[in-house]
C-alpha cells in the first residue's frame, strides 16, 4: 500500500529483461521438436515442451543471470495422459446416459480449480533463477473463485465485469508466488484496470455493429430475391474474418494492458518493484503479423516470431531492486536454497493448464 500516495518510479530506473536466443538457433531445436513428435504420434511433444521451455528461460535474462526450468518429459506426459483418460471417461459416461453427462460436467466444475492450482504449483517449482526455485501456495478453493466464479461473472456481464474477474485472477496468481521465501504482492486498481479495458470494450462494439450491418445486408439481399448468389457468399464468407480480427484485437489489447496494470503494481519482498509496460497496440501487431507469417510459410516461420515475441516482452518487462542488487540477491540465495532443495522431488505432474 506505500505505493499508494508514492509517484510512480521512472521506468529508465528499472533493470529490464533481454533475450539471448535467435530464430536459427531455435530453429534447429523446433524442427527435431516438430518431426519427433509427428514420428511418435504426439507421444514426444512432452518432451518437446522441455526442450522448448529450457531454451527460452536459458536465454531470458534479468540482472545479468538467466532462468532455469528443471521439469521432466515424463511428469509432463504422465500429467497428460491422466487428463485424456479421464476426458474418455466422461464421454464414455455421457453415452451411456444423459444423468451422467450432467454428473461428470459437476465433477470437472469441482475438479478443474484443483488442476488449475495443481498446475500453477507445478510450473513454479520446476522454475528457478539464480539457483532458488519459485512456489506457489494457492488454494484450490482461491483457484475457483478466482478463475471459475471469475470467469461465469465476467461471461454473464458480457465483459463489463471482466476487470474484476482478472484483478480475482492475478491477485489469486501473484499473492501466493513465492521465490524462495520472499514473497510476491500486487494489489492492482480497479480504476487502472478499467481505464485499460475502456479500449477493447469500443472495438468489441464496434465488432458487433460491423457484424450486425454485415447480417442485415445479407438478409436483406435474401430478402430481396436477388439473384446475387456470389455477393451473398461474399458477406457470409467476409463475416467470420471480420469477427476474428476485431475481436482478436480487443482480447490482445485487453490482455496486454492487464499485464501492464498487474505487474506494475506488483512488489516482490514487499519492496522491490515489478514493470511492465508493453505497447498495446504495437504488441498486437507483432502478434497478429507473426501469425500471419507462421501461416503463409506453412509454420515454418514459427521459430522466428516465437524469438521475435519473446524478445519484445523482454524488452518491456523488468524488476527495480530497492538496495544493493548484488547484496539483496546473495540475501535472498541464501535463505532460499534449503526452501528449493526440498522442491526437487515434489513437483508432481504438470496437467497442461
Amino acid at each position: 500500500m506505500a505505493l499508494v500516495d508514492t509517484p510512480p518510479a521512472s521506468a529508465d530506473s528499472f533493470s529490464r529483461a533481454s533475450f539471448t536466443g535467435s530464430a536459427s538457433e531455435y530453429f534447429g531445436i523446433w524442427i527435431v521438436n516438430v518431426l519427433l513428435t509427428i514420428l511418435t504420434l504426439g507421444i514426444y511433444s512432452a518432451w518437446a515442451k522441455v526442450r522448448r521451455k529450457r531454451y527460452f528461460y536459458g536465454n531470458t535474462v534479468l540482472l545479468g543471470r538467466t532462468f532455469e526450468y528443471h521439469a521432466k518429459g515424463l511428469q509432463i506426459f504422465i500429467g497428460r495422459v491422466i487428463v485424456i483418460v479421464a476426458l474418455i471417461a466422461i464421454n464414455i459416461l455421457s453415452i451411456i446416459h444423459p444423468l451422467f453427462a450432467l454428473a461428470t460436467w459437476l465433477v470437472i466444475v469441482i475438479g478443474l480449480p484443483w488442476i488449475i492450482k495443481r498446475s500453477l504449483r507445478f510450473n513454479a517449482r520446476v522454475t528457478s533463477y539464480r539457483n532458488v526455485r519459485f512456489d506457489f501456495v494457492g488454494s484450490t478453493g482461491g483457484a475457483f473463485v478466482a478463475v471459475t466464479l471469475g470467469g461465469i461473472v465476467a461471461f454473464l456481464s458480457i465483459g463489463v465485469l471482466a476487470p474484476l474477474a482478472s484483478r480475482w485472477l492475478w491477485r489469486y496468481i501473484l499473492n501466493n508466488l513465492r521465490y524462495g521465501d520472499r514473497s510476491f504482492s500486487s494489489e492492482p486498481r480497479l480504476g487502472a484496470l478499467y481505464r485499460i479495458w475502456l479500449l477493447p470494450f469500443l472495438l468489441f462494439v464496434l465488432g458487433g455493429m460491423i457484424v450486425g450491418v454485415i447480417i442485415a445486408a445479407a438478409l436483406e439481399m435474401e430478402r430481396g430475391g436477388r439473384e446475387d448468389i456470389g455477393g451473398f457468399a461474399f458477406f457470409m464468407v467476409f463475416l467470420p474474418y471480420v469477427v476474428v480480427l476485431i475481436y482478436g484485437l480487443a482480447v490482445l489489447v485487453y490482455r496486454t494492458g492487464v499485464r501492464n496494470v498487474v505487474l506494475s503494481a506488483a512488489l516482490l519482498d514487499g519492496r522491490h518493484e515489478l514493470l511492465s509496460d508493453i505497447p498495446r497496440l504495437r504488441y498486437a501487431w507483432i502478434a497478429a503479423s507473426n501469425i500471419l507469417v507462421t501461416v503463409l510459410t506453412l509454420g515454418l516461420m514459427r521459430p522466428w516470431a516465437a524469438v521475435r515475441m519473446a524478445r519484445f516482452t523482454n524488452e518491456h518487462t523488468g524488476i527495480r531492486i530497492n538496495g544493493d542488487p548484488g547484496e539483496v540477491m546473495s540475501q535472498i540465495e541464501a535463505s532460499g536454497s534449503a526452501i528449493s532443495a526440498e522442491y526437487v522431488d515434489m513437483e508432481g505432474f504438470d496437467f497442461g493448464f
